[in-house]
């Protein structure tokens, strides 16, 4: 079998399983819609990217068509960022402004319209023929890498921040599926790193270098598609809790040095202080697996910004770690009980708030150094 059976044959199954699941998300039934559009978005420009090998053995000369298809990948980044954006905040909308991100893709068809798109068919083969010495086609090579850079760092930012705001305001296990996908944009990362590298040798002397890369690119890229695909239906809420509106503790301190703030009332942060560990006590709201500093400010009639900058600033603490606290004394107080010593750590981690194992043992190995099984055989 050669190169060009392998390559066709690859690129077949590729794109019926990125449209499969891009009909999938399209279709099923979800309150995140929004989100399931923008990935299926994503999939099916990637899908029609990646088709040159089918669709040169229907259309075997340059076409107009066939260079607007080619320039869909420079929508390829900002339909993910876009998606990672919906995936993080639980108020995203489209706005207006987002049609910013449709520049790169405007300008790379843009300046393609004199040598290219309003040509005959004789020119556009010799525009293709000579593509090592078209500016416009160099152009947008440069244009390209720019803004894979470039979007990548935001959306690598983007998360950063994300995690920082979750850690700030929520006490869920949603924090979880941060790592995944930040792994998943890592690994993005790198097949666009390597189909960069593919560029480079299809614009040098060795294109048939390009060809080989290309094959590897299509079997790496069928694996993470199914592999993201089956994390993100596992975990379907990711982090979903976080309001765009939301500051960073660091972002507000900032704010109130500039403001010029009126001094600190120690007497009044003693107690708010009092007040916050007397209704935990009293209380439990820790208890609730997705609780918020919302719906604590409400209770105890602090504004969640003073509540913030208590807890995540003067405590030292995120909020996260704050109600995992308390949730870990909870539990270690029932490890320690004896006539509770039938109970399995399972149904306590439900019983101080967790809903996951893993989160409660990393929590309590955090909080004590060994796990929940290791305490409880120590005593």
């Amino acid at each position: 079998m050669d190169k060009m059976n392998v390559l066709i044959i690859v690129t077949a199954i590729s794109l019926f399983i990125s449209l499969f699941l891009a009909f999938f998300l399209l279709t099923v039934k979800t309150k995140h819609k929004t989100s399931n559009v923008l990935f299926a978005v994503f999939l099916i420009i990637t899908a029609m990217d990646i088709s040159d090998p089918l669709l040169s053995l229907i259309i075997n000369r340059p076409s107009n068509l066939g260079m607007l298809k080619n320039t869909l990948a420079f929508l390829q980044i900002p339909v993910f960022y876009l998606y990672v954006l919906s995936v993080c905040y639980s108020d995203f909308k489209f706005k207006p402004k987002y049609i910013i991100h449709l520049l790169p893709f405007l300008i790379a068809n843009i300046i393609l319209i004199p040598r290219f798109y309003t040509v005959d068919i004789a020119s556009k083969i010799d525009f293709i023929m000579n593509r090592q010495t078209r500016i416009e086609l160099q152009f947008n090579h440069v244009l390209f890498h720019m803004q894979v850079l470039i979007y990548f760092v935001a959306i690598f930012m983007l998360l950063r921040k994300s995690k920082k705001l979750y850690l700030e305001n929520n006490a869920g296990t949603s924090i979880h599926s941060y790592h995944w996908l930040f792994q998943f944009t890592v690994v993005l990362t790198v097949l666009y790193l390597i189909a960069i590298l593919k560029n480079i040798f299809k614009f040098s002397d060795y294109p048939y270098i390009s060809e080989w890369i290309k094959i590897g690119i299509l079997v790496l890229q069928l694996f993470i598609v199914c592999w993201y695909l089956f994390k993100a239906l596992n975990n379907p809420d990711l982090f979903r809790n976080i309001d765009s509106k939301l500051k960073l503790v660091s972002d507000i301190i900032l704010e109130e040095k500039e403001n010029e703030p009126e001094v600190v009332n120690e007497k009044e942060y003693n107690e708010e202080l009092l007040k916050l560990k007397n209704y935990m006590i009293s209380e439990k709201p820790f208890l609730n697996p997705s609780l918020t500093i919302q719906d604590i400010s409400k209770d105890i009639e602090i504004p969640v910004r003073d509540l913030s900058l208590l807890i995540n600033h003067q405590l030292g603490q995120h909020f996260f770690d704050f109600i995992n606290t308390y949730r870990i004394e909870s539990a270690m107080a029932i490890l320690k009980d004896t006539e509770k010593n039938k109970v399995t750590v399972l149904e306590i981690l439900y019983e101080v708030g967790f809903n996951s194992k893993s989160s409660f043992n990393t929590a309590f190995k955090k909080h004590t150094g060994i796990t929940p099984t290791e305490y409880r055989k120590a005593l």
